[in-house]
């Protein structure tokens, strides 16, 4: 086994709420243009320890989700070294396969690879996640009547495939990467979030 990893997920994007994206129809505006944040709990590929690292994603999707040729910058936390990045990139692209595969072969064009001060924070479900001085988003689940959290089952498409996805509300939506990356900038309030846990082996 390549490898195990195990932690949490903090999502936003562009979209009204519900992303029309994970039931596979087309984004809202016409395009969806999000943050995917990978924060590692434990786990390892191929020896090397994972537990604390994060990984981030900022994309932009340019219609149907499923029809992929996404443009993406690749963001790792600058706390890990050389071995942590390089592994963390190799799952996340797809280069060990396992569930996350399917997600990274959506990606048409890396456009940069590189390492950033990341906070990334889950504080009695609200969730904080900020990328270097590219972006940066809170968001927080919506309950039920029992006070539980609401969640999305057996969608089509997935950031975390293997667990329910937590429908959330995002406060805050900034990114502003069109001049260094050539992606979408956007500062938006009360759209589209999602938070989970994942599970990926390899």
């Amino acid at each position: 086994m390549a490898y195990k990893v195990e932690g949490t997920l903090l999502e936003v994007c562009t979209c009204e709420i519900l992303c029309p994206c994970w039931v596979g129809e087309d984004p809202d505006n016409p395009t969806c243009d999000s943050i995917m944040a990978y924060h590692v709990d434990s786990g390892n590929v191929n020896g090397t320890d994972l537990s604390g690292r994060t990984l981030a994603l900022i994309t932009d999707i340019p219609g149907n989700v499923m029809k992929g040729n996404w443009k993406a910058a690749v963001f790792v936390d600058d706390g890990a070294n050389d071995e942590q990045h390089q592994a963390l990139v190799d799952v996340w692209t797809g280069k060990l396969g396992g569930p996350i595969a399917d997600l990274a072969q959506l990606i048409g064009e890396v456009v940069s690879v590189e390492r950033v001060p990341i906070t990334y924070e889950i504080e009695k479900g609200r969730g904080t996640i900020k990328i270097g001085d590219f972006a940066e988003a809170d968001m927080e689940p919506f309950t039920g009547p029992t006070g539980d959290v609401t969640t999305l089952n057996e969608s089509i498409f997935t950031t975390i495939p293997g667990a329910p996805a937590w429908v959330a509300k995002a406060g805050k939506y900034i990114r502003n990467v069109s001049s260094k990356y050539g992606l979408r900038d956007t500062n938006l309030e009360g759209h589209n979030a999602i938070q989970g846990t994942f599970r990926f082996e390899g």
